[in-house]
């Protein structure tokens, strides 16, 4: 539907609401040119001359790509247009006083007065154009390196993730609160597949007072239609955001739909695990790792994981180090193919704390997992080999007389 058939078909009103609509979204882009002549050729064929400069008047401060065009077409109209619809009243009494202050007292022509009045309106637009001038110079640094401006599921390169990145650092510095979400909303056209954007523009917004609800709109718009599910950084960190805002069964949810979807997802449950500690105790949180345990869902490997996660717990958070190791020793046979048990379970042990009197109960304890790595465990020759340079190195640091005849 051409523009005429369009504006006749849902009148004057309602065409001027929905292009002052389309201003508040678009009107501050860099290429919103297609937009605003749109809404001038719609204004010319309702013959408004009025509106037609009106709106001049507002994009002749936007740095826009095609701002000087802009400027003449203003200035071409003006000329036909009285002073009252060029300048703001209180700007219009100012100049008519400093132009008739030399005349005090003497009669003077209104057209000698309005002529006067019209030179300092246009050094005053010449002004306003020299600094839109300016600030198209600024951003024509990061535009013209612009390549694609348009969504697609092709990856960007290197470069031009790096000249959002830049382009959002000059706008941020700016410090015009409408331009840089103007900006964001531009680059996440651009940019809807990377979460570092989706973080950043929520982190730059949180930032802000009073915009707890807007940060929610741009997780939820993140979560919901732009990053894949399989990368869910974006999604732990909108649970972090409404736990923060006292909002913890959303949280709570948030942490569920990840799983359901990537029920592997040894960040999320940790996560999940972790949120129950804080808010309902230690035992919630060790409910969180036994379901998963459980699940016929989760893959074994997942499930060493969360055994040693479980022990940590209970080393760390409770303090109980029997407890920890006997979740290690009860576990063993279910898990000894994988790696990040064995990592674990030495690490665990290797950090205990002891004295002269507790250094060979230490070192029998970890000879018991060496022993078992090499009995139980089905891992690579590769991952036994640097598992035994850490046995190693801990006898040649702390093992007795009798070290390399345990080693070998």
């Amino acid at each position: 539907m051409n523009l005429q058939a369009w504006s006749v078909t849902i009148g004057p009103i309602i065409a001027s609401r929905l292009f002052e609509r389309g201003a508040a979204h678009v009107g501050l882009d860099f290429l919103a040119h297609p937009f605003w002549d749109k809404y001038i050729e719609y204004e010319e064929r309702q013959e408004a001359e009025d509106r037609v400069l009106a709106i001049l008047r507002r994009i002749v401060t936007l740095p826009l790509h095609q701002y000087s065009r802009y400027y003449e077409k203003f200035r071409q109209l003006s000329h036909n247009r009285p002073v009252s619809e060029l300048v703001d009243d209180d700007v219009l009494a100012a100049y008519r006083a400093e132009v008739e202050a030399p005349y005090a007292g003497t009669q003077r022509p209104e057209l000698e007065t309005e002529r006067d009045i019209r030179g300092k309106i246009d050094a005053r637009y010449y002004e306003l154009f020299t600094q839109t001038q300016n600030e198209v110079s600024r951003r024509w640094t990061y535009e013209s390196e612009i390549k694609r401006p348009y969504f697609h599921i092709d990856e960007l390169d290197y470069q031009q993730l790096a000249n959002w990145n830049k382009y959002l650092d000059f706008e941020e510095a700016e410090g015009d609160h409408t331009r840089t979400i103007f900006l964001y909303e531009r680059c996440l056209v651009t940019c809807a597949l990377y979460d570092e954007f989706w973080f950043r523009y929520a982190r730059w917004m949180s930032a802000k007072p009073d915009k707890e609800e807007e940060v929610r709109i741009i997780y939820q718009r993140a979560t919901t239609m732009h990053v894949p599910i399989s990368r869910p950084g974006i999604r732990l960190q909108f649970a972090y955001f409404e736990e923060s805002c006292g909002r913890i069964d959303v949280a709570r949810d948030i942490h569920a739909s990840i799983l359901i979807k990537l029920p592997d997802c040894i960040e999320a449950i940790t996560s999940w695990a972790h949120l129950q500690r804080r808010h309902s105790g230690l035992d919630a949180a060790i409910e969180v790792f036994k379901n998963q345990i459980d699940s016929p869902h989760v893959d074994i490997f997942t499930k060493a994981a969360m055994v040693t996660e479980w022990a940590f717990l209970l080393w760390k958070v409770k303090g109980t180090d029997e407890e920890a190791r006997n979740v290690f020793l009860k576990n063993v046979d279910w898990y000894a193919d994988s790696r990040i048990f064995w990592d674990k379970w030495l690490e665990f042990e290797l950090q205990q704390p002891t004295s002269a009197d507790t250094e060979a109960l230490h070192g029998e304890r970890v000879k018991q997992i060496f022993d078992s790595l090499r009995s139980k465990s089905r891992l690579s020759k590769a991952s036994k080999k640097q598992l035994s340079q850490i046995y190693l190195e801990y006898l040649l640091q702390r093992g007795g007389k009798d070290a390399m005849k345990q080693f070998l």
